[in-house]
């Protein structure tokens, strides 16, 4: 069957810029909000649920990959239904899921509810992914990104620091609630103002020879790979301190879980810095140059972390600076790897994007079970773990990036790239 015609361009850009990126970082926003915030509740949970280490550490892996496998199903659907229906649908059942795993009896009901906030916070950030393409070609698409991305920061700055009030002065229900009330907010703006930016629904998404060969098609491309496996190692060191932290800050180093949450808070400042550097590096050296000069910034961070564990300095400091630097290395890959990687893709935006944040996943995801098995009341797992990653992310930005990822520029992107 043929594609039916795109929706005029007028029709598909009447949000405003404004709108775009305020709906952008709620979508985008819903990913950090509910690992972040959540955070400082691990350890507290995993005491009042008679839970052990390895079973909390699940709550995350369960949610982590079922928000991977979510995305290859919301990815086809989005390009078959268009983004709208499909972000009504999935933010209906992320605050449903919210609002049962704050009211979960045993360890086991958590990860059940985690699972499906999971799969259902998919269906977010693949058509916030998505949007950007519909909208923008790559290179504006990964400046609007990395403003999108600076509203996100800030969301990550609040969130670990509110969690942390939250269960220091109430308990890890009342910090689990406030996910169903982001989630019914992020609902209430679609409903009020989302617009369908889809520029084309594809009657053959959702088919499964079709969708194979466009997973196929798009999973070979060397430019994809390039950025997907950028965007994959940058993710996966972020989510070692993120699976982490909580338990070697709080159980290793005795940080209050206030202090814990300004650490937190700390390093998305630096993150949300990150992608202010981003945009202006953006201007001067392009999707390549950026992410060299950002593949810096994380090694330093990785390396050091690592070595001054190895020389025996264990205290917050020497976790806390190198991860800034990683941090605002972070904030410079993610806008330029998510728009670099749907970006030979308009007609596939929501494909591209969805294996992308699979591959995300997939890398958060093995590391949470690590972390599970190898969380040893020492700081050594959390950081190596960060130093691997920042090796990793440098000999792919330095590599593979600068040989294969320019992204076409050819675009049904319309005059709302101009805003």
């Amino acid at each position: 069957m043929t594609p039916t015609p795109a929706a005029p361009a007028a029709h598909r850009v009447a949000m405003s810029p404004a709108t775009v990126v305020l709906l952008l970082t709620l979508l985008m926003g819903i990913q950090p909000v509910t690992t972040d915030l959540y955070l400082p509740a691990l350890p507290a949970l995993t005491r009042d649920l008679g839970a052990n280490i390895a079973s909390a550490q699940l709550t995350l892996s369960a949610l982590i990959i079922c928000f991977g496998f979510g995305q290859l199903v919301f990815g086809p659907l989005a390009d078959r239904f268009g983004r709208r229906p499909v972000l009504l649908a999935g933010l209906t059942l992320y605050t449903l899921a919210s609002v049962l795993s704050a009211a979960a009896p045993a360890i086991e009901w958590l990860v059940l509810w985690r699972a499906l906030q999971g799969a259902a916070m998919a269906a977010a950030v693949t058509c916030g992914r998505s949007i950007i393409r519909d909208l923008y070609a790559p290179h504006d698409g990964a400046r609007v990104m990395s403003r999108a991305l600076t509203g996100l920061g800030t969301i990550a700055m609040a969130s670990p620091l509110l969690g942390g009030v939250l269960v220091e002065y109430i308990n890890w229900h009342a910090a689990l609630t406030v996910l169903a009330v982001f989630g019914a907010a992020a609902l209430g703006l679609v409903v009020w103002r989302f617009e369908e930016t889809v520029p084309a629904r594809n009657p053959s998404a959702t088919q499964i020879a079709p969708m194979l060969r466009n997973w196929r098609n798009v999973a070979s491309h060397p430019t994809f790979l390039s950025w997907a496996a950028l965007s994959a190692l940058t993710y996966g060191g972020l989510f070692v301190t993120l699976a982490g932290s909580s338990f070697v800050f709080i159980e290793v180093l005795g940080s209050s879980r206030a202090g814990y949450g300004l650490f937190l808070l700390s390093s998305s400042i630096a993150y949300t810095a990150g992608t202010f550097l981003c945009r202006r590096l953006l201007l001067s050296h392009g999707l390549r140059g950026a992410v060299a000069i950002g593949a810096g910034l994380s090694l330093a961070g990785g390396v050091s972390m690592a070595g001054l564990s190895l020389f025996g300095v264990h205290n917050v400091w020497a976790i806390a600076v190198p991860q800034w630097l990683y941090a605002l290395g972070h904030g410079i890959h993610q806008p330029c790897s998510q728009a670099g990687a749907v970006g030979p893709f308009p007609e596939k935006a929501g494909t591209a994007a969805s294996l992308s944040g699979f591959g995300m996943s997939v890398s958060a995801f093995l590391v949470s079970m690590w972390l599970g098995k190898h969380l040893d009341g020492t700081v050594y797992p959390m950081t190596l773990g960060v130093g691997v990653f920042g090796v990793g992310i440098a000999l792919v930005a330095w590599t593979l990036v600068q040989r294969h990822g320019e992204p076409h520029r050819t675009s049904t992107a319309s005059p709302a790239s101009r805003a």
